[in-house]
């Protein structure tokens, strides 16, 4: 999947973009106060789409 696509899906579910990292940017879902990394790859891989969507409270894509 898209990084843009993944963080376009999560915004609409509610994550807010808490910080830039440096290889990273790290989302925060303020519903269950849950956050994780989103790594700045083109291509996020399908396994990782679905544990970082588990780690925020938010259904998969």
């Amino acid at each position: 999947m898209k990084r843009r696509d993944l963080i376009k899906h999560l915004v609409k579910q509610g994550c807010l973009l808490l910080r830039e990292g440096g290889k990273h940017t790290v989302y925060y879902n303020p519903a269950n106060r849950q956050t994780s990394t989103i790594p700045r790859h083109r291509e996020v891989v399908d396994v990782l789409v679905r544990k970082i969507c588990r780690d925020l409270g938010v259904l998969p894509p």
